[in-house]
């Protein structure tokens, strides 16, 4: 598992080899979904992007956050 940003000044940004090294991706809000949708059609063919809908008005690592993250995450790998 691997976490990146799809803002200009995230500490570590998306790139075509994460998504190429993914079996499926998840974002948090639909215009994550929406960045990496239009930036990197090829890297997304045959994968699954699920969106989790997570407003991101969390700080980093905020306990209430990653529990919110498992819940969901969980919901998709059944």
């Amino acid at each position: 598992m691997r976490s990146a940003g799809t803002e200009r000044n995230a500490r570590i940004k998306v790139t075509g080899g994460m998504l190429g090294w993914a079996d499926v991706i998840f974002t948090m809000e639909k215009k994550h979904t929406s960045r990496i949708q239009e930036k990197y059609k090829t890297e997304l063919q045959n994968k699954r992007v699920i969106c989790l809908y997570i407003p991101d008005d969390y700080e980093y690592m905020e306990e209430q956050l990653i529990e919110i993250i498992k819940e969901k995450v969980a919901e998709h790998l059944r």
